[in-house]
């Protein structure tokens, strides 16, 4: 993770002083890290090489980190991660061009990997996210989703990236095909679990864990699954509430009443069982690998992402 870092700041140096100021601000700011973890510990699994994996491991926090920027013009976020965001801290046009530049310098690390199915695997990944985050701005405020949508929404926003981080660490490794498979299994339900607890997280955690305001979700509009569950089993006086908050878009209901409301209601207890449930999945799919402390490793992480609060 060393060399990684190395490899992040280095990827987005250029003489340009305002791009290298901002997206060097957003490195600063840190992050789990969890796709090049993932990317690297996949990579234990085939012929290990960090001279390989890092053209894997670097692009994908990459694609990451502009997602990241432009959500935030998006959302109209202040900060992230404790620190000001590089819109507030600059402005919205800043903010986009920084993304993108991230993006592209995403795109020209991973062309020094010759393996067309890689890049066919990170494109067709970053067309499904793309299409994740359009459906949760189609969806602000909208009280009539359901489940099946949520999920589908979940899966290309967040969860997809990450088992193609598993995927591509075994591929690029060479790994057995089984255990690539098994992999990729292994990070799309630990990425849906991922998703998940940070919906929960939302109304749970407080400013100083999250490091933006609790239910900043829920602020944007975006109905999340504590929010879906509650809006169609609470009490009819809940419900009323939930619905009234919607469709006023955030005007009829403080949005401290609306936090209050979900984090007391059954919705966090559902959404956390399905979180336990993916959870169990992704480590159902560690028994196609081979037993050793890198599979213990990714275990580990897979009760990480249920158990964190931040």
């Amino acid at each position: 993770m060393q060399v990684v870092e190395r490899e992040l700041s280095a990827a987005i140096e250029t003489d340009h002083p305002v791009l290298n100021e901002a997206a060097h601000h957003l490195l600063r700011a840190g992050g789990k890290r969890i796709r090049p973890i993932f990317v690297l510990l996949a990579g234990k699994f085939g012929d290990y090489s960090i001279d390989r994996l890092k053209y894997v491991a670097v692009p994908l926090e990459l694609i990451h980190m502009a997602t990241l920027v432009h959500d935030d013009v998006i959302d109209d976020a202040a900060t992230r991660r404790g620190h000001p965001t590089v819109k507030s801290k600059w402005d919205n046009k800043i903010a986009m061009y920084t993304g993108d530049y991230i993006l592209g310098r995403s795109l020209s690390i991973v062309s020094r990997l010759s393996d067309p199915e890689v890049h066919k695997l990170l494109s067709d990944a970053i067309v499904e996210m793309v299409k994740g985050e359009i459906e949760q701005i189609r969806d602000f405020f909208n009280w009539k989703q359901n489940l099946r949508r949520y999920l589908r929404r979940i899966k290309r926003k967040t969860a997809l990236l990450i088992a193609v981080s598993c995927q591509l660490g075994g591929m690029v490794s060479g790994a057995p095909e089984r255990h690539v498979r098994a992999l990729y299994h292994f990070g799309y339900n630990a990425g849906m679990a991922f998703q998940i607890t940070d919906d929960i997280l939302d109304f749970t955690g407080t400013a100083k864990q999250l490091g933006k305001p609790a239910g900043s979700d829920l602020r944007q509009g975006n109905v999340t699954l504590p929010v879906l569950y509650a809006l169609n089993r609470e009490e009819e006086t809940k419900k009323r509430q939930i619905h009234a908050f919607l469709q006023s878009e955030g005007e009829a209901v403080p949005i401290d009443d609306m936090v209050r409301l979900i984090r007391n209601s059954e919705g966090i207890r559902f959404a956390q069982a399905l979180a336990d449930t993916y959870l169990s999945k992704a480590i159902h799919a560690l028994n196609e690998l081979p037993l050793g402390k890198y599979r213990d490793s990714l275990k580990q992480i897979a009760h990480f992402i249920g158990e964190r609060s931040y």
